[in-house]
């Protein structure tokens, strides 16, 4: 445990000294583009004619910063400094340089006067960087641009991690938003004995971008209570003057140090028991402190003004021109920098070592557990034969795999499935055969809770925010793990999802920073198969939102069934740098293929398959055309469309028929536009150049046609999706509303169809009468037809 009390004058003089330089590069960076030190006087030249920048939170999070180095230096501990307020860009690659790691990472900006002109004038500049904490930042596994998420980051990135400690530093305009209120319960689900801890640092400087926060008005007792009810044991810093904050926020730093280590030491020693009352800091500081108190008769610090640029016009007001000067010049950059512009001797001796600088901690560029050793998914496959009449539970082979998974990292822990408590409603619940879900509970909880426990690795708690922000967390310090969610709600976090892919697409660019486990998103209980919920379950929009994101970074999945989808899942599993959507309904249906077909499949990313189709059956004289394609994709779809077939081949038998399984979405992409993009002689060997193609697809129509996009005659693709048609029916009734349905499939594909042919207008007939059968039916006696229920895939032939 470090003590404050050893703290002389002379030290916080010096803490106030470096923090006056972060301060000075902070607002260097947001308006100079030469004379970084004011080796001459200011003259409009040498501002940026663009400034752009947030002020107000920099000088909050350097404090912080600083004090965090103070207590590295002591104590050696391992930091990741997680940025709440990613407007506080400039205030990170300030503290990043000024530790050496920025010149390290980027060695054009060195640490001389060239580095640092190169470093104010990169700032919010075309080719430059941007203004948030973004993946170019050192240290940085959260960008902030999107607030509401760093707690929830940083709680991830502890877990099974037990040597870290997470310092948060958490805006007072963040702290308003949904997952950030849900991240406050982190103390229920972080394990003192296995996981590291985090630190929150709540900073109250009292004002959004113009307005004011509302934990910012509230009095400083009713903050603490808000987060002793929490869980958390919050101490209060406050103030303007810098030697009181100082002297406060040392001791606080400290303080917290001190009861980590605490909790941490008796959890290891003696088990857990209930959850720990970990430290929080509340620091309540003017927003803008240290910038101009005033502009133009109106007061700056401390108020709203100061949120991005406080000094508007410097370039064409030489008062704002005079007050930029002064303002920068009362930091006394020339006591803060040599003459060669590198930081004085007795400031640099206050920053840690290079392995420990926050700037350059392994776990902040990714580097974490070893490879996850996936179990072949030999054991779990599903005897598929005969083709479509074995029906099991798709998801629940991959919930072995999940289990097995869990078995082999039990020693070096590196694999968590995070679930909104619906692991068993998806039928995973296999896991528990390895594990528990995680909650931290006090004893006289514990007594009727099953598969719970401390020592749990099963994420399970109501809120998809916290289950994919912890994943990410996870992921982002070089752990594995799984999302699923039921389908429509994933929806809640598509945002994350977004973001998470905008990171990975930078991060890729950036060879200091290592590949990162893969975030995969399974996707069960689907719109397909929500009819006992209805309408409000029903939805699959976050394929759409996957679809739109860079081919580079994203891929999304329509495994047919159970061996397709372990074929899918030990692939993604084990990859990285990806978003991986896995969309896959959790309910019996019919299996296809074997284990050995469904990986070819999945390598292929889509595949004729010629025991559904009659090509074969049916020479032509122009060499195996078809009639039409009949494709699909996704679980459902499949087995419409192959309902579809059955009946086409049973009543036409001379229409010659061609079956397309879609896996892999992104294959039908041009090759382009995504990686996995078939070429265009293999997607014309699959869909031909110019026969018309029925799909069948799980999701919008229009996502697919942006798939196709790009492609010979894309017109000619007449698609089936879901159309915003649901209520709590039956699972038939559900394709039938959406015109999905088998019926609707056959109708869709004999109106495709060059020829007349024999049987075509009986079948059409047919169709049309079982559509009117089906409506009466249900309405009579709540449950399917028979011929619908009971249908299994024969050799139409038979």
């Amino acid at each position: 445990m470090v003590d404050s009390a050893r703290d002389t004058a002379e030290d916080l003089e010096l803490l106030n000294r470096y923090w006056a330089a972060a301060n000075y590069l902070t607002v260097a960076q947001i308006y100079l583009q030469d004379n970084p030190l004011l080796r001459e006087p200011l003259r409009p030249g040498h501002i940026k004619p663009r400034l752009l920048g947030h002020w107000g939170t920099s000088p909050g999070i350097s404090l912080i910063y600083a004090h965090l180095n103070r207590v590295i230096r002591r104590t050696g501990a391992h930091v990741l400094f997680v940025t709440g307020p990613g407007h506080g860009g400039p205030a990170v690659v300030a503290n990043t340089y000024l530790e050496g790691t920025y010149s390290e990472v980027y060695p054009e900006v060195g640490q001389d006067l060239q580095g640092l002109r190169r470093l104010v004038r990169q700032f919010s500049t075309p080719g430059g960087i941007s203004s948030h904490v973004g993946p170019a930042t050192p240290g940085s596994i959260h960008e902030g641009g999107e607030l509401g998420y760093s707690l929830m980051h940083a709680t991830g990135a502890v877990m099974d991690n037990p040597e870290l400690i997470a310092a948060c530093v958490v805006g007072d305009g963040e702290a308003e938003t949904g997952p950030l209120e849900a991240s406050w319960k982190a103390p229920n689900f972080l394990n003192a004995a296995r996981d590291g801890a985090v630190l929150p640092i709540l900073h109250l400087n009292g004002y959004k971008i113009s307005g004011p926060t509302v934990l910012g008005c509230r009095t400083d007792a009713e903050v603490a209570a808000l987060l002793r009810a929490q869980g958390w044991e919050p101490v209060v810093v406050s103030g303007d003057d810098p030697g009181a904050v100082h002297r406060s926020m040392a001791a606080a730093m400290d303080g917290a140090y001190g009861r980590i280590r605490g909790i941490q030491a008796e959890a290891r020693e003696q088990g857990v028991t209930g959850p720990a009352r970990w430290p929080a800091i509340v620091l309540r500081t003017p927003k803008g402190w240290t910038g101009p108190r005033e502009v133009d008769g109106q007061p700056v610090e401390g108020s709203f003004r100061s949120h991005q640029v406080p000094l508007p016009t410097v370039r064409e007001n030489p008062r704002h021109l005079a007050q930029l000067e002064s303002w920068l010049r009362s930091y006394r950059p020339e006591k803060l920098f040599d003459d060669d512009g590198r930081l004085v001797a007795e400031l640099a001796a206050l920053l840690p070592d290079a392995p420990l600088r926050m700037g350059a901690l392994p776990a902040s560029r990714g580097i974490g557990g070893g490879e996850l050793p996936v179990p072949d998914a030999g054991p779990y496959a599903v005897d598929a034969m005969p083709r479509g009449q074995v029906k099991v539970h798709s998801t629940a082979p991959f919930g072995e795999l999940l289990r097995d998974t869990y078995l082999q990292t039990a020693d070096d822990p590196r694999f968590r499935l995070f679930c909104p408590d619906e692991t068993n409603s998806n039928r995973l619940g296999a896991v528990f055969e390895a594990t528990d879900r995680c909650l931290v509970v006090p004893e006289q909880a514990a007594g009727t809770l099953e598969h719970v426990s401390t020592d749990g690795r099963v994420m399970e708690v109501l809120s998809e925010h916290l289950c994919q922000g912890w994943l990410e967390g996870y992921l982002l310090t070089g752990r594995y793990g799984l999302f699923a969610s039921y389908e429509a709600f994933a929806m809640v976090s598509a945002s994350m999802t977004i973001q998470h892919a905008k990171w990975l697409q930078h991060s890729r660019d950036l060879p200091w920073r290592a590949p990162v486990p893969s975030l995969n998103i399974l996707l069960t209980s689907t719109c397909w198969r929500n009819d006992h919920n209805g309408f409000s379950h029903q939805g699959p929009g976050l394929i759409d939102s996957v679809l739109s994101l860079s081919g580079s970074v994203v891929r999304v999945y329509l495994p047919p069934d159970a061996n397709s989808l372990l074929a899918v899942g030990e692939h993604v599993l084990k990859s990285k740098d990806y978003v991986n959507l896995v969309v896959i309904d959790k309910q019996e249906h019919p299996q296809y293929l074997s284990l050995e077909e469904a990986r070819k499949h999945a390598a292929a990313g889509a595949s004729v398959w010629d025991w559904a189709g009659n090509e074969s059956d049916t020479p032509a004289a122009d060499g195996h055309r078809p009639d039409v394609v009949l494709a699909c994709a996704g679980d459902v779809p499949t087995q419409e469309a192959l309902a579809a077939a059955w009946l086409i081949r049973r009543h036409v038998p001379e229409l010659r028929l061609r079956m397309v399984n879609v896996i892999d979405a992104m294959a039908l992409t041009p090759p382009d536009v995504h990686p996995h993009g078939l070429s265009q002689d293999a997607f014309e060997e699959l869909f031909t150049s110019d026969v018309d193609v029925v799909m069948a697809w799980h999701g919008y129509a229009r996502a697919l046609h942006q798939l196709l996009h790009g492609r010979t005659r894309p017109e000619r693709f007449h698609v089936r999706g879901y159309n915003e048609q649901g209520t709590t029916t039956t699972p038939f009734d559900m394709v039938v509303l959406n015109k999905v349905s088998r019926y609707h499939l056959v109708m869709e594909a004999l109106r495709r169809t060059p020829r007349n042919l024999a049987g075509a207008e009986d079948l059409l007939g047919y169709c049309e009468s079982m559509l009117r059968a089906h409506t009466t039916y249900i309405r009579e006696h709540f449950e399917d037809m028979p011929e619908v229920k009971d249908w299994a895939w024969t050799d139409p032939a038979n």
